[in-house]
C-alpha cells in the first residue's frame, strides 16, 4: 500500500490463503445442496400432486359414466346414437352415399325386419332398453351398408380389369396366398368370449376383396410412357432393324429425342435400375400381382431401386443405349414374366379410367 511516499507491504501466509478458499467453497457448495433440495422437494410435490389430480379425474370420470348409466340409461343411449351418426356421416364423406337397398345378385343381408322385431320385443319387455335396441339396429344397418358398398366397387374394378384383358382372379391371388407371413395373433371379436358376428366377418373379407381388385388395378398400364404419336416399333413379329431377319418384338418402341422424359405406366415399385443385355440402360416397375413393365434404351434414370412410385412419375429420359438404331424407348408390359402387348392397355386406359392421362401434371 503506498501512502504518503511511503510503501507498505500486506503478507498473507499460504496456510490462510487455503483457509480462505475452503470457506469459500463449502459455502458454495453448502448453496447449492440447498437449492438442489428445493429443486427435487417442489418436483416431488407437482408430481404427487399431478398423480393425485389424474388418480380423482379418472374416479370421477368413471364415477360419473357409472351414475349416467344408472339414473339416465336415455341420455347414455343419445350419446351412443351421436357417436353412431358420426360414424355414418364420416364414412359417407369419405366413401360416398351408401346402397340402401341391395340389387339383384347381391349376397349381403338384409337384417332389417328382425331389427325391427327385436326393437319391439325389447320395447315391450325392457322399456329403458329400447333406446339401446335401436341403436343396435341401426349399427346393424349401418354394416350392411358398408359391405354393400365394399362389394360394389370391388366389382367395379373387377370389370374393369376385364375389360383391360387381364383376368381379375390374378388380383385376388394375394389373399389366398400365405407364404412368407407371421407376427403375433391379434384376435378380432365383436362379442364377449371371442365371437365375432357374421355380418361383420363378411364386411372384413369384403374390404379385403376390394382393396385387393382396386391395388390390382391401379397397377395396370394406364399412363402413356412417352408420346403415342411417335410408335416407331410395334408388339410382335418384325423384321430386325440390325440383321433384317424374322424377329420378335417384345414391346412398344416410342421414338423421341435424347433426353425427353419417360414415364412410370402405371403406380408401383422399381425392381431394377441398371444394365440389360440388349436393352441398356433399363428400368423396371413391379406392379403386383406378377405384373412387371420395362423402360428401355435410356439416357439417364430418375429413380432407385424399391422406391414407390406413382402413376405417371417421371423415372428416367429417352436414349440410344444397348441394341439400339436410334432414340427411343423401348416399352414393355410382362405378366410372370410372359410379354403382352401394351398396346390394349395403353388405348382401353381412356375408356375404363374415369380421368385419363398421357401423364401426370408437371411430370410427377
Amino acid at each position: 500500500m503506498r501512502s504518503q511516499g511511503q510503501v507498505r507491504f500486506i503478507k498473507v501466509s499460504s496456510r490462510i490463503q487455503m483457509i480462505g478458499a475452503g470457506v469459500t467453497a463449502a459455502l458454495l457448495l453448502v448453496w447449492v445442496l440447498s437449492m438442489a433440495g428445493m429443486a427435487v422437494s417442489q418436483y416431488l410435490a407437482a408430481r404427487d400432486r399431478l398423480s393425485l389430480l389424474n388418480r380423482e379425474a379418472q374416479v370421477a370420470t368413471a364415477e360419473s359414466r357409472v351414475s349416467e348409466y344408472r339414473d339416465d340409461i336415455k341420455g347414455v343411449a343419445t350419446d351412443l346414437e351421436k357417436r353412431q351418426e358420426f360414424l355414418e356421416k364420416m364414412a359417407e364423406a369419405h366413401l360416398g352415399d351408401l346402397p340402401e337397398e341391395k340389387k339383384a345378385g347381391e349376397t349381403v343381408s338384409d337384417s332389417s325386419g328382425e331389427a325391427a322385431k327385436t326393437v319391439n320385443k325389447v320395447s315391450a319387455l325392457i322399456p329403458e332398453a329400447a333406446a339401446l335396441a335401436r341403436i343396435e339396429a341401426r349399427q346393424l344397418a349401418f354394416v350392411e351398408k358398408l359391405t354393400r358398398a365394399a362389394d360394389r366397387r370391388a366389382a367395379d374394378a373387377e370389370s374393369k380389369i376385364k375389360r383391360l384383358g387381364l383376368n381379375p382372379r390374378t388380383m385376388l391371388a394375394s389373399l389366398d396366398d400365405r407364404s412368407a407371413m407371421g407376427g403375433p395373433f391379434i384376435a378380432l371379436a365383436t362379442a364377449r368370449g371371442g365371437r365375432i358376428d357374421t355380418r361383420f366377418e363378411r364386411l372384413g373379407v369384403s374390404l379385403a376383396r376390394m382393396d385387393a381388385l382396386e391395388r390390382g388395378l391401379a397397377g395396370i398400364p394406364q399412363v402413356l410412357p412417352a408420346s403415342l404419336e411417335f410408335v416407331s416399333s410395334g408388339f410382335g413379329y418384325r423384321a430386325d432393324p440390325f440383321g433384317g431377319g424374322a424377329a420378335f418384338h417384345a414391346g412398344l418402341d416410342f421414338k423421341g429425342p435424347i433426353g425427353a422424359p419417360i414415364y412410370a405406366a402405371a403406380q408401383g415399385t422399381v425392381s431394377f435400375v441398371g444394365v440389360k443385355a440388349g436393352y441398356g440402360n433399363c428400368v423396371e416397375i413391379d406392379h403386383g400381382n406378377g405384373l412387371m413393365t420395362r423402360y428401355a434404351h435410356m439416357s439417364r434414370f430418375a429413380t432407385r431401386v424399391g422406391q414407390p412410385v406413382a402413376a405417371g412419375a417421371v423415372i428416367g429420359a429417352i436414349g440410344n443405349t444397348g441394341r439400339s438404331t436410334g432414340p427411343h424407348l423401348h416399352f414393355e408390359v410382362r405378366m410372370h414374366d410372359r410379354p403382352l402387348n401394351p398396346r390394349p392397355f395403353l388405348e382401353a386406359a381412356a375408356h375404363v379410367f374415369q380421368e385419363p392421362r398421357s401423364r401426370a401434371p408437371n411430370g410427377k
